[in-house]
């Protein structure tokens, strides 16, 4: 199984390395950051000798909707509080799905033990998915982590089930995502 957290540092060294070599789309990832978000391509390109490999993790984190590589990686695996989710869980390709969005979590907590469904997290908000959301997404609605995490994202009741659902769903990222 893939190691989430591991792999995105793989993949932030990918990205670093085509930096370096001048590739443009790469160069062009780094506005996902605050610092880089008005550069021009030319104004980037002269700053590629200066480009670190911190930059290229926190890019991906910020691909991913976190505010910093530290946060991700302490949601992935559930050393924070009440961090946001970031936006791992709400891909565009999933924005045709019908949820029930809140804003607390004992209001989805609810509607998910009425309805049967998965409860999820975006951000500082949560929602609620059927089965075909949760296949969208790549994952597997049967998989007995579900079970484990009493299919609850936010608030699981075995954070290292989690831990293994975040694995799962990295390991389905397109390289160009993350």
């Amino acid at each position: 199984m893939t190691d989430a957290i591991r792999e995105l540092k793989v993949r932030a060294e990918l990205l670093h390395k085509r930096i370096q070599s001048g590739d443009a789309r790469a160069l062009a990832r780094l506005r996902a950051l605050a610092e880089f978000r008005r550069a021009t391509p030319e104004s980037l390109a002269a700053l590629t000798p200066t480009i670190r490999r911190r930059h290229c993790l926190a890019a991906i984190a910020a691909e991913l909707g976190f505010a910093s590589w530290r946060e991700m990686k302490e949601v992935m695996t559930g050393e924070a509080g009440s961090a946001g989710f970031g936006k791992l869980l709400c891909p565009d390709r999933c924005a045709t799905h019908l949820n029930i969005w809140c804003k607390t979590h004992a209001e989805a907590a609810a509607i998910r033990k009425q309805r049967s469904g998965y409860l999820l997290a975006y951000r500082n908000q949560y929602f609620v998915v059927d089965r075909y959301y949760i296949e969208s997404l790549g994952l597997d609605p049967d998989d007995r982590d579900w079970a484990e995490i009493a299919f609850d994202w936010a608030k699981p009741l075995n954070v290292a089930a989690r831990t293994r659902l975040y694995n799962k769903l990295v390991a389905r990222l397109p390289r160009e995502a993350a």
